[in-house]
């Protein structure tokens, strides 16, 4: 079906008829894809919900990736810290500490044991071993991640309460030079 312009365009001989029968083809095209693309108001806030929820999750995921990169960031800050600044070990004495619920020992020497009991000297943890760091480096690590340090005479930790057994062993003196 052509519009009275088409014909009055054909008998002018100003455009050939396979011309008007393309534009024609055209012109349907364009508008059955308009009634198609018209999308129900449900499905639109359907398709709206889910890119708000992958974008929250992306946000999450991105947060998660960044919080980790952080975390093995301030590690490798500890590691390089504890390896620029250990301290020689050389000796034959046993110095016994706890890491956790495991009983641990070094081999010091009588100065690196004084300096450890007055808290000059900190042990912290480097991969499966341990290493002495003097107080100032142990300060950097405080800072990034505490959990290194494993033992520490220079900082107090907070007093447990007193139980009956604490005032019973109260009444006896532990000697100075004992070593366990």
């Amino acid at each position: 079906m052509r519009n009275p312009l088409q014909d009055q365009l054909l008998k002018a001989g100003l455009v050939n008829k396979a011309k008007v029968n393309q534009v024609a083809r055209e012109q349907a095209k364009q508008k059955q894809g308009k009634q198609g693309a018209a999308v129900p108001r449900e499905q639109s806030v359907d398709v709206e919900r889910l890119k708000a929820d992958r974008a929250e999750r992306d946000r999450a995921l991105a947060a998660e990736r960044n919080a980790q990169a952080r975390a093995a960031e301030l590690r490798a800050q500890v590691r390089q810290i504890i390896d620029t600044h250990k301290v020689r070990r050389s000796g034959e004495i046993d110095y016994r500490f706890t890491d956790g619920k495991a009983i641990r020992s070094v081999l010091v020497n009588e100065a690196l044991r004084s300096q450890l009991a007055s808290g000059t000297l900190v042990i912290a943890r480097l991969d499966q071993g341990y290493e002495l760091i003097p107080r100032a480096a142990a300060e950097k690590i405080y800072e990034r991640e505490a959990d290194a340090i494993v033992l520490d005479h220079g900082r107090h930790a907070p007093d447990a309460p007193a139980g009956e057994d604490d005032a019973y062993y109260a009444r006896f003196q532990v000697p100075d030079d004992l070593i366990w």
